[in-house]
């Protein structure tokens, strides 16, 4: 070990690295130059990886959020196609075309198909075609023909809807498609068919929202390859467009992945693909190859200057912590000289505590205040929730829907309360139990939060009783979030059978201005729904209805004593 050390020796003070000041210094150097250099490599890599995957998130989001979008769209459309084609109107006035007054009817029915015209501004014209695809009656007094082929048809026959291809409609100077719904009668039997040719101007608009970049782009185009509309461009010339072959299979073959390949326009780019099913088209995204290829650029510039920075600051602490070593250690020198010199008067200024234990000391203070913290939390959770289910308590409930009821006052915003009480519990209990109760009740409560917001208040009333606070909640809306509840829990599986609720609504300030009017209102509800079978949702009825409700029942009442 001696001829080593020797050596070492002789090597360090050929480098001039004879003091410890020198010494430290340089193995600090070496200590954090090699780490940063390979930790600033393992960055640049990663982070060139995390730019590609970037630029594919911002792809997949891009088609995603199109696809989305495209499947909402036709969705509203067919939806309003067949609440139209599912009017009286429709049905009334086809029974009537061969008869007496056919004229009128057919009037009535033009005035009808214009009025949806104008209410639905992408909607060019509206037409009645009956079983053999003869047109019966437009919107605007001209027929263009409706491409059903025979297999179209028999869809309508038996299924929902008929999505005609993508097309360029000279005339209106926009592209368009056809959709078209059946026409039942009330026993379901197919007798016409209700058809719309709607421009494709929304979709045009909303593309350019989900290109993301100034520089991206959103494309759609059918499961050929052939292009419908660009994010910025729509024509007849961009509907002949068509992409190559293997370019249209390599997206749809990797499907949410992204791909390089070049435009017809000689523009070379990655792009990203996603389907839109139920019309049989695609979404694509792109971005150009040369911005996506700049950024890794940048990052590569970017990196170097860090790394040069980084080795700035780390000389400069690798030195300043070699003084800070190297002074007790030359203070320890010049103590020992002078002892050595028969001084023995030197006196070294005394270790104070250090770090390590102050901080320890200080920690284990800040964890002791932060379990009285969550402790005390524990206990005002425990305090205003129900230990069985996990909602709030009837006690935190009342609270809460006082506060309501005064922000109602003063803000003039309705909010809405459902009471609901599970069918036959006590009979369910003395059946199977109350553990397989409250597993119920637990179960219920779930399903309770699971269907209402989470700024809605959900309690446990009482025993087998249940109250939800729906805010700024009309009547209306609370009765279909209570049929929700009740079609839930109804379809649910339990170990003893099927359970079922009955819910009652009421609205403040319309069924009453306090809590406990309100609640009143709500159980007046919730009586009538048990009344009336059960398994059922009863909204609340005026103070007017109530009244005579309450006379209804003593004039009941009195005429049963009498007898």
């Amino acid at each position: 070990m001696s001829v080593w050390e020797d050596t070492i020796a002789r090597r360090m003070r050929a480098l001039h690295l004879g003091s410890v000041r020198s010494q430290i210094f340089a193995f600090a150097v070496l200590a954090t130059l090699i780490p940063t250099f390979v930790t600033t490599v393992v960055s640049y890599q990663r982070n060139r990886e995390a730019q590609s995957e970037t630029v594919a998130a911002e792809l997949r989001g891009a088609t995603s959020e199109a696809a989305r979008e495209m499947g909402s769209w036709l969705d509203e459309r067919l939806d309003a196609l067949r609440v139209a084609a599912s009017s009286y109107v429709v049905a009334e006035n086809l029974a009537r075309i061969d008869g007496r007054d056919g004229g009128q009817a057919l009037a009535r029915l033009r005035a009808y198909l214009s009025s949806l015209r104008e209410r639905f501004p992408d909607q060019e014209a509206l037409l009645v075609v009956d079983a053999s695809a003869r047109v019966v009656m437009s919107s605007n007094g001209r027929t263009w023909s409706v491409r059903l082929s025979p297999e179209g048809l028999a869809g309508l026959r038996t299924g929902e809807a008929f999505i005609g291809d993508a097309y360029w409609d000279g005339a209106l100077g926009k592209a368009a498609i056809v959709l078209v719904v059946p026409i039942r009668e009330a026993d379901g039997r197919f007798i016409a068919a209700f058809a719309a040719k709607l421009n494709l101007h929304a979709v045009t608009d909303m593309l350019p929202r989900l290109s993301g970049r100034d520089s991206g782009e959103v494309a759609l185009m059918t499961d050929q390859g052939r292009v419908i509309i660009r994010s910025r461009t729509s024509s007849a010339e961009l509907m002949r467009t068509k992409l190559p072959e293997t370019t249209t299979s390599a997206l749809l073959e990797k499907e949410g992945e992204t791909v390089v390949y070049q435009r017809a326009d000689g523009q070379e780019v990655i792009g990203a693909l996603r389907r839109v099913p139920r019309l049989h088209w695609a979404v694509v995204a792109e971005i150009p190859f040369a911005q996506a290829s700049g950024r890794v650029g940048r990052l590569r510039s970017a990196t170097g200057l860090l790394f040069a920075v980084l080795l700035a600051v780390v000389g400069l602490l690798a030195y300043v912590l070699a003084l800070v070593i190297a002074r007790p250690l030359g203070r320890l020198t010049a103590a020992a000289a002078k002892v050595a010199a028969g001084d023995l008067s030197v006196e070294l200024p005394a270790g104070g505590i250090g770090e390590v234990g102050y901080l320890t000391r200080v920690f284990n203070t800040l964890v002791a205040r932060l379990r009285e913290r969550e402790s005390q939390a524990e206990l005002e959770r425990l305090s205003v929730t129900d230990a069985l289910t996990g909602l709030y308590n009837r006690r935190h409930l009342m609270g809460t829907l006082a506060t309501e009821v005064q922000r109602s006052r003063r803000l003039r915003r309705p909010f809405s309360v459902l009471l609901a009480d599970v069918d036959h519990f006590k009979q369910y209990n003395d059946t199977h139990g109350h553990p397989a109760g409250d597993a119920v009740l637990a179960r219920i409560a779930e399903i309770l939060r699971k269907t209402t917001r989470g700024v809605d208040c959900v309690a446990r009333y009482g025993g087998e009783e249940f109250l939800v606070m729906l805010l700024e909640t009309t009547v209306g809306t609370a009765e279909i979030v209570a049929e929700r509840i009740r079609a839930r829990v109804a379809s649910e599986e339990f170990a003893g059978g099927r359970i079922t609720m009955s819910i009652g609504v009421a609205e403040c300030p319309s069924h009453g201005d306090t809590p406990e009017s309100l609640i009143e209102s709500a159980d007046a509800a919730l009586y009538e729904a048990k009344d009336r079978g059960r398994d059922r949702v009863v909204a609340a009825r005026g103070q007017e209805e109530r009244e005579k409700d309450k006379k209804k029942r003593r004039g009941r009442t009195a005429r049963a004593g009498g007898t």
